[in-house]
């Protein structure tokens, strides 16, 4: 039991120093986890680390929080879910609770304002980055049909304005058939 309270403290304090500094919604913090859980820590396999994103990302709520609940049960089961639900809202919580006993201030702080905009392309630089590493991800498999699934997907949504809720079931569809196929060849 000691190597699982181990792994719930590390993730504990992973989420929440994760959760507590990243600005610019859930994207931002997946290149994050990925970083931290992938590469520094190597408790979950890249190939993995998508997998547990796309569910995020298909799940409704906060992708911040879906994430850590998939990574969190993962690593430790439901106790480990609760655990970085925790340390995932605690942050959040922190700042918005002190943001709104002071908002008339921060509202006219012309400070405030400029350091929030600066962020903006910090955020934007990430959200690159995890495109980049996901789209990475998938070119490295070497398999057309996911390639060309990504591109229609990237072209409907970029170019055609396609609801992004369709376009996540019908993606859904395709690689439910995909891997149906696959097992079938394999048998």
């Amino acid at each position: 039991m000691g190597k699982k309270s181990e792994v719930l403290k590390k993730l504990f304090f992973s989420t929440l120093y994760l959760s507590a500094f990243t600005f610019g919604g859930g994207y931002v913090i997946v290149s994050l986890m990925k970083r931290k859980f992938v590469d520094e820590l190597k408790w979950i396999g890249e190939d993995e680390m998508m997998d547990l994103v796309a569910i995020a990302q298909s799940a409704p709520g906060a992708i911040a929080v879906n994430g850590a609940i998939v990574v969190g049960y993962k690593l430790a089961g439901l106790v480990g879910a609760v655990t970085a639900i925790v340390a995932t809202i605690l942050p959040p919580f922190v700042v918005i609770s002190a943001i709104s006993a002071f908002y008339t201030m921060f509202r006219d702080s012309y400070v405030i304002s400029q350091l929030l905009e600066g962020m903006q392309a910090g955020v934007g630089a990430l959200i690159c980055t995890v495109v980049y590493d996901m789209a990475g991800g998938i070119a490295k498999k070497k398999d057309p049909l996911s390639v060309i699934i990504m591109l229609c997907a990237f072209v409907g949504v970029c170019i055609f304005k396609m609801n992004v809720v369709i376009l996540i079931l019908v993606c859904g569809v395709l690689g439910l058939i995909k891997g149906l196929l696959n097992k079938r060849r394999a048998s």
